[in-house]
């Protein structure tokens, strides 16, 4: 299943608020490849990320080219501002998989943040040998201490 299958329980496309534009704008010009706040693990095939959102926390805009799939492992309630200019709200269930692919030039620049009120957490695996490159990762990325 992709998110295309899953049902928002919010969806708007009223305008953003400034700040949440202004930093949509930034990412398009420098595209953030950090799809996960820690990078858990990379190897010449895969990226596998991990996000920790505490309640009211936002991980930024990041821009997805690489086929992944990604699975909530605690649950909870999230909003996203998404590239094509809506804003859409979620609720994740511990175990739910998604699996996303992208074409050549296709990719996909969102943010999450967490509406609930416990942390949420997601892993993210992503497939080096998908149809566009990866993006090369800043020297700033947080990877987990060895």
């Amino acid at each position: 299943m992709t998110m295309i299958d899953k049902a928002a329980e919010a969806k708007s496309k009223a305008d953003w608020p400034a700040d949440i534009a202004a930093e949509f704008a930034r990412e398009a010009k420098n595209p953030n490849p950090c799809v996960g706040s820690t990078l858990l693990s990379e190897n010449e095939r895969t990226r596998v990320w991990i996000i920790r959102l505490a309640p009211g926390e936002r991980i930024g805009f990041h821009r997805h080219v690489l086929d992944y799939f990604w699975t909530s492992v605690s649950g909870g309630r999230g909003r996203q501002h998404v590239h094509d200019g809506t804003t859409v709200e979620y609720t994740y269930v511990p175990g739910e998989t998604r699996h996303e692919t992208y074409g050549l030039g296709e990719f996909k620049v969102h943010d999450l943040e967490n509406l609930g009120d416990r942390e949420m957490v997601f892993m993210t695996v992503e497939f080096k040998d998908s149809a566009n490159k990866p993006l090369p990762l800043p020297s700033t990325v947080q990877r987990q201490a060895a």
